[in-house]
């Protein structure tokens, strides 16, 4: 049997999509470059030209992201011509689709060793820089869906009024999410899985997004970004509680996975660290966008034959607060297991990075506290979710 585990995983620190943000001078080539680069160091007993496929996620493919970015980015590193790399958009989930994708072709047989990776610079592309026109849906999606859908921190409000969380719930979640994120920061949670990138400034080693002093009543004081008139007639359920603290930081980062077969990670004497236990990607609602995950996390599991009170370690990513909270209250999940060192809205969310950021970051913190299995999924536009289930390996 073909089955593919995961022998690698790390990425680059997070970095704010700012003109002064730490990694705001890299071209997103070079940024995703030192990562690969560092991935082929940190496994040296594989020869870089074994390598099958390097599957890559990136959402604003244009500008500095528009030339295959994953191929580019192979090339810079110096490594074999031979290998291949394809790009994969599928929104806020893209790496975690080239996860899945790796990991299927593996089980297929058709390929032995692949890389899934990402990277979004949104500094220097910025989000929705690849609409060259105003309609991207048409007349007859239009038609389906009038009088029309609404952007997705609208869909934020809408999953909040549904599933009846207030402005307090999200500021609440939010000010936690910076708290997990800096007790793993300080306690070293973070150090294996961050690789250092090499900048025009100097060397970055830590993210930069997290902000230890938030607090839910400093939270409190800040606007609902997303408020319209013309909306609140048309929606009179939402109480307009998405503000820039409960929704996830717009970020630079990259991230890359090692994924082969089992046989081959035993012949070359490299470690398998975790399974693929199940798959699964399914879409809800397009209005609502982001519900995705709670029947992605019901399908994973009966694909898993398990339950969610035997999975010990869930990453469900931070789009909005409201997100994590409705699949929370929806499937009745335990909170302490819930992004547990944090998410997107204290790390930020490098779009086409963020699903192997979160599933680096769950499988390394499923390693320090010796339990066994983590899922993991993402509401993505047009109202679709990725969840994957992995067991580490003993």
């Amino acid at each position: 049997m073909n089955i593919p585990v995961i022998v690698d995983a790390i990425r680059s620190p997070m970095a704010r999509a700012k003109p002064d943000g730490a990694l705001a001078e890299l071209h997103p080539v070079d940024l995703l470059s030192q990562v690969l680069q560092q991935l082929m160091g940190r496994n040296a007993a594989l020869d870089p030209g074994q390598v099958d496929d390097v599957i890559c996620g990136c959402v604003s493919q244009a500008g500095e992201q528009a030339g295959t970015p994953g191929r580019l980015a192979w090339l810079a590193a110096g490594l074999p011509t031979h290998v291949p790399s394809t790009t994969i958009d599928r929104k806020c989930g893209s790496s975690q689709q080239a996860v899945h994708f790796a990991a299927q072709a593996i089980m297929s047989g058709t390929q032995d060793i692949v890389i899934a990776c990402g990277v979004e610079s949104m500094s220097r592309v910025p989000m929705g820089s690849s609409r060259m026109g105003k309609n991207t849906t048409g007349a007859r999606f239009d038609a389906r869906y009038a009088p029309g859908l609404v952007g997705q921190g609208v869909s934020a409000d809408l999953v909040a009024a549904k599933w009846g969380l207030s402005r307090a719930d999200l500021d609440t979640y939010a000010a936690r999410s910076h708290q997990r994120a800096h007790a793993a920061q300080t306690s070293g949670g973070f150090a294996r899985e961050i690789v250092g990138i090499t900048t025009p400034a100097g060397l970055v080693t830590a993210d930069e997004t997290i902000r230890a002093s938030t607090t839910a009543e400093k939270l409190a004081g800040l606007k609902a970004v997303f408020e319209n008139e013309e909306l609140s007639a048309r929606f009179p359920q939402i109480q307009w509680s998405t503000t820039a603290g409960n929704a996830s930081q717009m970020t630079d980062g990259a991230s890359a996975m090692l994924i082969m077969s089992e046989q081959r990670a035993l012949q070359l004497g490299l470690k398998p660290r975790a399974r693929f236990v199940a798959f699964d990607v399914v879409g809800d609602d397009p209005l609502l966008m982001l519900t995705a995950p709670i029947p992605a996390t019901q399908r994973v599991l009966a694909k898993a034959g398990m339950k969610l009170q035997d999975i010990h370690h869930y990453e469900i990513n931070e789009a909005f607060a409201s997100v994590p909270l409705a699949w929370q209250k929806e499937l009745g999940a335990d909170g302490e297991r819930l992004n547990p060192r944090g998410g997107a809205i204290a790390l930020g969310h490098p779009l086409g990075a963020s699903g192997i950021r979160l599933m680096t970051t769950m499988l390394h913190a499923l390693e320090d506290s010796g339990q066994r299995y983590g899922l993991q999924s993402m509401c993505e536009a047009g109202g679709m979710a990725n969840a994957t289930v992995i067991e580490i390996t003993p």
